[in-house]
C-alpha cells in the first residue's frame, strides 16, 4: 500500500463507519491525516475512529439536516483551523421496483441522503477550503448514475446527479488549489446490500466484465489519491471503478 503525504492534513468521511468510507478513512489515516468520521450512527462512527486510534475522532452525522453539518464542519474548522479533504461516502440503496410503483417518500428520502447530503457538506465545508487556498474532494456516485439500473430509478437518478454537481462545483473551483471529483464505483458487498434484492444484486453482478464485486480497498486506492496534492490538474472529473462496465 502507497503512503501519501497528508501529514498535518485535516479529512472529513461521511457514511466513514463502514463501506467504502470506512476503508477510505483507513488509508487517509494511515498517510498521516487526522481523520473525522461522519456518520449517522454515531455508536458505529465512535468505534471506527478507536480501531484507528490517534488523530481519528467521529460524530454523529445526520446529512440531510444542513444545519448540523453547517454546525459540525465549523467546528472542526475552528479547532484544526482547516479542512483539506471531505470524501461524501454517505449513501442508501433504496429498495427495488419499478418508478411507477416506487414509495413516492422513499424516492424523496434517496435523493434527500445522496444528492442533498453531498450539497449540504460540500456547502458546509468548502468555505475552510476557500479560505487555506487548498482543498480535495471526492463524491461518491455509481456507476447506475451512467446506466441507469431498471427497478432503481431513485438511486440511479441521485447518482446521476452528484456526477453533475461534481461537474459544477469542479468549475466554480478550478482557480483556486481545489480539486472536485467523483468515483462511479460498481457495486461493493458492504451493508448497503441488505437493501436490495437477491435479483438485483445478481443483476448488478451479471453486467461487471470482471465477473465479481468490487473491494473496498480498491475503491479507496483510487479515491484517496483523489484526495492528494498529486491530483494537482483534474477537477470536475469522473474516474469509473465499474470493472469494465461502464462505456463512457
Amino acid at each position: 500500500m502507497n503512503r501519501y503525504d497528508l501529514d498535518g492534513q485535516v479529512a472529513v468521511v461521511t457514511g466513514g463507519a463502514q463501506g467504502i468510507g470506512q476503508a477510505v478513512a483507513k488509508r487517509l489515516h494511515a498517510s498521516g491525516a487526522t481523520v473525522v468520521l461522519w456518520d449517522l450512527d454515531a455508536n458505529l462512527a465512535a468505534d471506527a475512529a478507536a480501531q484507528l486510534g490517534d488523530r481519528a475522532e467521529a460524530s454523529g452525522a445526520d446529512v440531510t439536516d444542513y444545519d448540523a453539518i453547517a454546525a459540525l464542519a465549523g467546528d472542526i474548522a475552528e479547532r484544526h483551523g482547516r479542512i483539506d479533504i471531505l470524501v461524501n461516502s454517505a449513501g442508501i440503496a433504496g429498495s427495488n421496483a419499478p418508478v411507477t410503483d416506487y414509495p413516492v417518500a422513499e424516492f424523496h428520502q434517496i435523493v434527500a441522503v445522496n444528492l442533498h447530503g453531498i450539497f449540504h457538506c460540500c456547502r458546509a465545508v468548502l468555505p475552510a477550503m476557500v479560505k487555506n487556498g487548498y482543498g480535495r474532494i471526492v463524491n461518491i456516485a455509481s456507476v447506475a448514475g451512467k446506466d441507469g439500473n431498471p427497478n432503481a430509478g431513485a438511486y440511479s437518478a441521485s447518482k446521476a446527479a452528484v456526477m453533475a454537481l461534481t461537474k459544477s462545483l469542479g468549475k466554480e473551483h478550478a482557480g483556486q488549489d481545489i480539486a472536485v471529483n467523483c468515483v462511479t464505483p460498481a457495486a461493493a458487498r458492504t451493508r448497503i446490500f441488505d437493501q436490495m434484492s437477491q435479483e438485483h444484486i445478481d443483476y448488478m453482478l451479471s453486467k461487471i466484465p470482471r465477473g465479481r464485486f468490487l473491494e473496498v480497498d480498491e475503491a479507496a486506492n483510487m479515491i484517496v489519491w483523489l484526495c492528494t496534492a498529486e491530483n494537482s490538474f483534474t477537477t470536475g472529473g469522473v474516474f469509473d471503478l465499474s470493472g469494465g462496465r461502464a462505456t463512457y
